[in-house]
């Protein structure tokens, strides 16, 4: 501010406090929308219905209010307030995070069918869905808990907030964006033509929790009202997967032959941990260089061994102030270290995800009929429409 010698006095500055008017907003209309789904998938089971309240969250969730807050991201939200004390959490974020997974307990995964705005835009755009091979499809479904492991470690470490960084959609909701990421975003609609969901069955790591909380769901979208009759109909409409086959009228193998390969891959479980924790480990640089200052650590030795010419904006910064580069390496070294103890436990968390899919895909469960998987039916209402038994 100016000096003034007259005798004039500064006016004293209100700021205005914040209006939580537009986030009260927010959750009135996602929990809203969070039961409407819930009756269109449950009661109505019309899936034209269901579709009209995809394209409305996807215009309001994704373009009205840009992508923000969003369920998906409020996991590192949330991982950041259980790590950090000092960090608050608002409450708008954590009922964003807690609402579709309290629904998905009582209903099944109806934020999914109608409510998420990155589930809605791939759904828009899923005209020719082909089918995954199953086998394709369960070793794909790891990648998910990748990322999510990868997420709880970068906000653990301080690296920042990846979901945010890496959403592929946020630049079209925005109107704008960096270039790699529409370019990103743009790759993951063309390939949703053709592979309905890309990003939801093979990225999310909102899903895994979703996925958990799905499978104990005391109520859950069926495919038919009444007695399954066995068209195969249904999961010829399903581009996901996610209907189970009823089981052979004979069983396939002896009990005692499946017991012991139960048996088997319960003891293999402690040895995927094992080797989960040994390569998570030899890890650590990669995964360290999620963290700017290790970036800049690794951009500053470079420069001063002459592999790169001049500086770029965030050595130059750092050059032109007082900290001392050997205490930016002391740094640099210890979030190494760091990122090598948790990348043991993301290998130990990966290992233990593998071993325990090996053993579900291994357990042959009795079932009359076709029924949703109730971990990865989205409930989006594809099924219904085939089905000749409507009552």
């Amino acid at each position: 501010m100016p000096e003034f010698s007259t005798g004039y006095e500064h006016p004293a500055v209100h700021t205005p406090a914040p209006s939580n008017a537009m986030a009260g907003w927010d959750v009135a209309v996602l929990i809203g929308s969070l039961a409407l789904a819930a009756y269109l998938v449950l009661k109505r089971r019309k899936r034209n219905e269901i579709l009209l309240l995809t394209l409305f969250s996807m215009v309001y969730f994704g373009f009205i209010r840009n992508g923000c807050v969003c369920s998906v991201g409020s996991v590192q939200n949330i991982v950041a307030g259980i790590v950090d004390s000092t960090y608050g959490v608002p409450l708008t974020v954590l009922v964003f995070f807690a609402a579709p997974l309290v629904f998905a307990l009582f209903f099944g995964r109806v934020f999914c069918a109608a409510v998420c705005p990155l589930g809605a835009i791939q759904e828009a755009v899923a005209i020719k869905p082909v089918k995954v091979p199953p086998a394709v499809e369960k070793v794909l479904s790891i990648f998910p808990f990748i990322y999510l492991g990868l997420t709880v470690l970068s906000v653990v470490m301080g690296a920042g907030f990846i979901i945010c960084q890496y959403d592929p959609f946020v630049g079209f909701f925005r109107l704008g964006g960096g270039f790699g990421m529409l370019v990103f975003g743009g790759l993951m609609l063309v390939l949703g033509i053709f592979v309905a969901r890309p990003y939801c069955r093979f990225l999310c790591p909102y899903g895994v929790l979703l996925n958990w909380c799905s499978k104990l769901s005391r109520r859950h979208a069926v495919i038919t009202p009444s007695d399954c009759i066995t068209c195969h109909l249904c999961a010829d409409s399903c581009p996901y997967n996610a209907i189970n086959e009823p089981t052979p009228a004979a069983e396939p193998e002896a009990r005692s032959t499946g017991a012991k390969r139960l048996g088997l891959l319960i003891l293999l479980v402690p040895v995927l941990v094992a080797i989960g924790v040994g390569v998570g480990g030899l890890l650590k640089e990669p995964l360290s260089r999620m963290h700017p200052t290790v970036q800049l650590a690794e951009r500053v030795a470079g420069e001063e061994l002459g592999r790169y010419e001049g500086t770029n904006i965030e050595s130059e910064a750092f050059r032109g102030s007082d900290q001392p580069i050997e205490e930016l390496y002391a740094e640099a070294l210890d979030l190494k270290n760091g990122f090598g103890t948790g990348g043991m436990g993301l290998g130990a968390f990966i290992g233990l995800v593998i071993g325990c899919k090996l053993i579900s895909v291994s357990i042959l469960r009795k079932r009359d009929g076709y029924e949703p998987d109730r971990g990865t039916c989205y409930s989006c209402g594809r099924c219904f429409k085939y089905c000749p038994v409507k009552e």
